[in-house]
C-alpha cells in the first residue's frame, strides 16, 4: 500500500478499523488509491452516518419519546381516577 494511503489511514482511526474488518479494501487501495472516496462512503454507510440512516434513527427516537409520553399520560389518568 502506498505511503500516503497509509498515512491517511493512520490519521483516520475509524477508517483503519473499517479496513481491518473488510480486508478486501487493502487490495483495492493498493491497486487504485483513488478509491479512498469510495472507501469513505462505504465506511459511512457501515457506521450509519448517511443522511437516510440519520433520519431513520431520529424517527425511532421520536417514536420512543412519543410512546413514553403516552405511557405517562395513561399512568396519570389511572392515578387521578383512583
Amino acid at each position: 500500500m502506498r505511503l500516503e494511503v497509509q498515512q491517511y489511514l493512520n490519521e483516520q482511526p475509524e477508517l483503519r478499523a473499517f479496513i481491518r474488518q473488510h480486508p478486501n479494501w487493502y487490495r483495492k487501495l493498493s491497486r487504485d488509491p483513488s478509491q479512498m472516496t469510495l472507501l469513505e462512503k462505504e465506511a459511512n454507510q457501515f457506521y450509519g452516518r448517511t443522511f437516510p440512516q440519520r433520519v431513520e434513527k431520529m424517527q425511532q427516537s421520536l417514536g420512543l419519546i412519543m410512546m413514553m409520553m403516552e405511557m405517562l399520560k395513561v399512568g396519570q389518568t389511572t392515578v387521578a381516577q383512583t
